[in-house]
């Protein structure tokens, strides 16, 4: 008898079907015994009358794990709607040891730390889960996105020989007896490969060694960038954002919409056209000082409200960063050299995504690095490219667990993280 999942049971009332999973919870009454099995799909309700069946039920321990073989009737009261009668149930392994929390209560009521201890158990609550989900569906929306405007997958080392932003925040390595580094980013490789197919996306992790102890950092995270070449500017790597946040959010929609059921969460619709700020613009709106050279979680905060009361949006961009807060293969407004072709999207008063024009032409990266005091030679396998013939490009990177915590309402990435790594953790 082939195994079904449990979503499937309506569609089998009257007959008999095995199902498998974990044991979600017992209730253990006189003459009867509620079982609740959990699997992949949801839950699944076995109701034992018969004393050698309730007895059965009465030896396992939660998230034991267990085959039951039984009828399918129907109970509007049960989950889905049916629930399974006549059961026999099979231990598929040994009894399993009770869980440091209890999986079967609505909410995990272990603090955060505890749960990311235990995380391989903790993971198994609904939602846990739920949100996890919803993040393969976000991945799946960006891939399929971006494959329907015929960008490639690409797949680059995790491992360089010099750091992409030229700042500290690297973590080093010993390669074979010589210096490396884990990637802080694609950037490099995904600017180089746009000479060979125009258009290239890639989603990976990306290390970063900064000492953040904050809800909205981790050291690695899995980031979802796309660089496309022949480009006006700025504005028409915003344009493919724009469609590809779209295309993201009416994925995790249609696949994950039992997910968001479960986290009580709606969909936020993006605009047609996201409301855009030039950086100086923005400061004024936040409240900020003219001076400043960079926005603030305040002033992100701002914004968010901001475009919420003027616009109905949960984003909007703010274009032009100062040059000075901006990577050296930047491209400049060429209107006023100080400010950027550059921009950041915030999602619901947080900044979510960094994108902008790239420099293109060999001389530029030559004084660009000059003007900030780099050498040439650490650059060298990336630069020579650009000697040899490189479109006006750009693009953008969006991080996925900061994109998956916003949509959610998650207050830490880490709820949103099956195993995140930062200051303080390495395990599980």
């Amino acid at each position: 008898m082939q195994r079904i999942l449990s979503t499937q049971l309506p569609a089998h009332v009257g007959a008999t079907v095995r199902v498998a999973g974990w044991v979600h919870r017992r209730r253990l009454l006189k003459s009867v015994a509620f079982l609740i099995v959990r699997d992949a799909a949801g839950l699944a309700q076995v109701v034992a009358t018969d004393p050698a069946a309730r007895a059965a039920v009465e030896e396992l321990t939660e998230e034991t794990v267990v085959e039951v073989t039984a009828t399918v009737v129907a109970n509007p009261a049960a989950p889905t709607g049916v629930e399974l009668i006549h059961p026999t149930v099979r231990p598929l392994g040994p009894p399993a040891a009770a869980p440091p929390f209890d999986l079967y209560r609505p909410a995990l009521t272990a603090t955060l730390p505890t749960q990311l201890d235990h995380a391989p158990v903790a993971l198994r609550h609904p939602l846990r889960s739920a949100a996890l989900r919803v993040s393969a569906a976000a991945v799946a929306g960006f891939r399929a996105t971006l494959d329907a405007r015929h960008f490639v997958e690409i797949h680059t080392p995790k491992v360089v020989a010099s750091s992409t932003e030229s700042g500290a925040n690297v973590f080093a390595l010993d390669w074979f007896g010589r210096p490396a580094y884990l990637a802080q980013s694609p950037q490099f490789y995904k600017q180089l490969m746009v000479g060979v197919f125009e258009r290239v996306y890639e989603v990976g992790p990306v290390f970063r060694a900064e000492p953040h102890d904050t809800a909205r950092h981790l050291a690695q995270y899995t980031s979802l960038d796309a660089e496309l070449g022949f480009v006006g500017d700025h504005t028409d790597v915003m344009v493919v954002l724009r469609d590809t946040l779209a295309g993201m959010l009416a994925t995790v929609a249609d696949r994950a919409g039992a997910a968001l059921a479960t986290l009580g969460v709606t969909v936020p619709p993006v605009p047609a056209r996201i409301p855009a700020v030039r950086f100086t613009e923005a400061l004024a709106i936040a409240g900020a000082p003219a001076d400043e050279p960079d926005l603030a979680p305040a002033h992100e905060r701002a914004l968010g409200e901001w475009a919420r009361r003027e616009h109905g949006s949960e984003f909007v961009f703010v274009t032009g960063y100062p040059m000075a807060k901006r990577p050296f293969y930047t491209h400049p407004d060429p209107a006023r050299p100080a400010y950027s072709n550059g921009f950041d999207l915030l999602f619901r008063g947080l900044e979510l995504v960094t994108g902008g024009q790239r420099l293109h032409r060999y001389d530029e990266y030559l004084a660009a690095l000059a003007a900030r005091g780099e050498p040439v030679e650490p650059y060298a396998g990336y630069v020579d490219a650009f000697r040899h013939g490189m479109p006006p490009h750009g693009g953008f990177a969006i991080g996925l667990e900061r994109f998956v915590a916003r949509l959610v309402g998650a207050a830490n990435v880490r709820e949103v993280t099956a195993f995140p790594r930062d200051l303080h953790r390495l395990t599980p």
